[in-house]
């Protein structure tokens, strides 16, 4: 039995293994600033510059989209969420009693990849946020030497903190919260002030295609979290609200991206430049007055410092589920020098920051939309989750299924995933169905996620040891904060 000191001390040791109810003790409300900290990037001002200037959509339709996207994409990740509390694990851990001990290293091992890519963009946007506040400062140029450091600064701290574990994680999000929402106000009131708001509300509306496209684009953000969201509520107790749960994770995100969404889009009519710009914050110091423009980035810089962390504290995760045997806190070191190594590359080497970035996430959505449709139809299915099975990694465990496969989950996955491709374009790959409806509206990851789920529920459920009522499970049947299974409010 694992000690209370494994949360709750200063650095948490406690790796897959599901948390005892003892020591459960988290609060919901706990969730609201985490899912706060997940989003301060000022990557959301480039996208909302990019919804006026590569979309077309003018102010309304901006807000539209910013409305939108968080709630369709962080309710989604509130809903997985709840598989947290459910079985008290992280979520590539409960996920083996989906795919199977040596099935559920496939969609493992792609969610760890694409990890690698998003840390890959924070830290850059991190360093360069760094390098602009030392040149608004110090007028202090950037040149190779200043980016490998100040790219090798924001990923030391970025391990460590997310070394240190969800303790950590949680105090930091608390104040970041407060700092970077008392300054954005005062970004806010600056461009109230400055505007000029005839050029902004007489821009004409874009086409309805681009403003679903824009949904999906701001979404995927949303969506590559998804897998993380029960690594956050594990230490919630069982009897926690799942209604309260979904609301904190789309508040907490929607507080933060709808703003800043629209802040994007603002200051794009003024300067179109900044949604095609190299480097994706310097803009930041060129439109706002140094004493507004200088701590706002600071603080940004500690939210993607956060967001980052946040990354790697579920990587470390995905990482031992593929059966790397470190503790969490190694596990995590292996993509901080991962992302050290991409984001030079992508600091020195790659001719377009936007472009990459926007590839980066479209190709994302898709890869998790996947896991997301199979994950999900099994929740709906009321599953429960026996933390000695998921544990248990050789044959004797209840989720070996047929040589570690549950191939009907594996089905589902692999032709969800070629389906999505197929609606996918990109700038260096196009799939041959990219052009239709589907494609031109960027809802290849929509359709995978429904091909993922129909397909899964379609096929024969394989029954385990884990579900017999005979066999002791870590959960009741049942959670009394929720309505009974399979309605779709069970999960």
């Amino acid at each position: 039995m694992p000690h209370a000191s494994e949360s709750e001390g200063a650095i948490e040791t406690r790796g897959l293994e599901p948390v005892p109810d003892g020591e459960r003790t988290g609060h919901v409300r706990e969730l609201f600033p985490t899912w706060v900290a997940a989003n301060i990037s000022v990557l959301l001002l480039t996208m909302g510059a990019g919804l006026i200037v590569f979309n077309g959509l003018n102010i309304w339709q901006v807000l539209v989209v910013g409305i939108a996207a968080p709630v369709l994409s962080y309710g989604i990740v509130g809903l997985i969420s709840l598989a947290g509390k459910r079985g008290g694990s992280p979520g590539m851990a409960l996920s083996r009693a989906v795919f199977g001990q040596r099935g559920n290293r496939f969609p493992g091992s792609l969610i760890w990849v694409a990890r690698w890519g998003w840390e890959t963009i924070n830290a850059v946007t991190g360093a360069y946020a760094l390098l602009t506040v030392l040149d608004l400062l110090f007028g202090v140029r950037p040149n190779t030497t200043l980016i490998v450091v100040t790219l090798l600064l924001f990923v030391a701290a970025t391990l460590l903190v997310s070394g240190l574990g969800i303790n950590a994680l949680r105090a930091c999000s608390k104040w970041s919260t407060y700092l970077f929402g008392a300054f954005s106000v005062l970004v806010l009131v600056h461009l109230a002030a400055n505007t000029d708001w005839s050029a902004v509300l007489g821009k004409p509306a874009g086409s309805t295609a681009m403003m679903i496209a824009g949904i999906g684009t701001i979404a995927a953000g949303g969506i590559s979290w998804v897998p993380s969201g029960p690594d956050f509520t594990r230490y919630l107790p069982r009897t926690a609200s799942g209604r309260a749960v979904v609301a904190s994770t789309v508040g907490g995100a929607g507080i933060v991206v709808l703003p800043m969404v629209l802040m994007g889009a603002v200051m794009a009519v003024a300067t179109p430049d900044l949604a095609s710009a190299k480097d994706p914050v310097s803009f930041i110091g060129e439109l706002l007055p140094a004493w507004i423009s200088v701590p706002y980035l600071l603080i940004a810089l500690v939210g993607m410092l956060l967001i980052n962390a946040m990354s790697m504290y579920s990587a470390g995760f995905t990482a031992q589920t593929l059966g790397i045997n470190v503790p969490r806190a190694w596990a995590v070191s292996v993509n901080a020098v991962i992302s050290l190594v991409f984001g030079f590359l992508l600091m020195v080497v790659a001719t377009s920051f936007i472009g990459s970035f926007i590839s980066f996430l479209t190709l994302l959505a898709v890869a998790f939309s996947a896991w997301i449709g199979v994950f999900g139809a099994d929740m709906l299915r009321g599953r429960t989750y026996d933390g000695d099975a998921l544990m248990d990694t050789g044959r004797t465990s209840a989720y070996w299924y047929r040589g570690g496969f549950a191939w009907q989950a594996m089905t589902a996955w692999a032709v969800a995933l070629v389906v999505g491709l197929l609606f996918t374009k990109v700038d260096w790959f196009s799939g041959p169905l990219a052009t239709s409806w589907v494609g031109k509206n960027g809802l290849g990851w929509v359709v995978t996620i429904v091909v993922a789920a129909a397909l899964y529920a379609a096929l024969p459920r394989t029954s385990t040891a884990a579900e017999s009522p005979a066999e002791p499970t870590t959960e009741p049947a049942q959670d009394p904060a929720e309505e009974p299974a399979p309605a779709p409010v069970s999960i």
